[in-house]
């Protein structure tokens, strides 16, 4: 499984971003859409598509953090960090710092950010990332520079 990681749109995105995720089984968004339409042209893709509410959100259209488990993998999709990961997860998803991580805790938990897509921090270029899952290997996290 293919999963395109995408965070803090703020309302916008490179023209050809939708394209560059076409080849995506699912698109997870980690918040700060801002308006809900900023994502037509993601669903226009015929996706499954799972955002979080970010920081920026007016409206409660998503909540606030998600439990995702795919090829046995148990993610758990936030905005903002939390100071330890939820028991029980795998990898934990988030955006809001617009900087790109991949740590693992002390406790064994991945913690992956794919920067910002348009207004990336502290020196970080404009980024998304893809996340593989195949049953049976450790999960497979890349970062593509924008």
């Amino acid at each position: 499984m293919r999963i395109a990681v995408i965070a803090d749109t703020h309302d916008r995105y490179p023209p050809d971003l939708p394209a560059r995720l076409a080849a995506a089984d699912e698109i997870w968004h980690l918040g700060d859409v801002c308006e809900p339409e900023t994502l037509a042209e993601f669903e226009a893709l015929g996706k499954p598509l799972f955002a979080v509410l970010g920081n920026n959100e007016w409206h409660n259209l998503w909540p606030l953090e998600r439990r995702l488990e795919r090829a046995g993998v148990k993610c758990h999709l936030v905005h903002i960090p939390p100071p330890r990961a939820p028991a029980g997860v795998h990898l934990l998803l988030h955006g809001h710092t617009h900087v790109p991580r991949d740590e693992t805790d002390a406790r064994g938990v991945r913690w992956l950010n794919p920067g910002c897509i348009t207004r990336p921090n502290r020196g970080a270029r404009a980024s998304f990332g893809w996340l593989i899952l195949k049953k049976g290997t450790p999960p497979d996290w890349r970062l593509e520079l924008l």
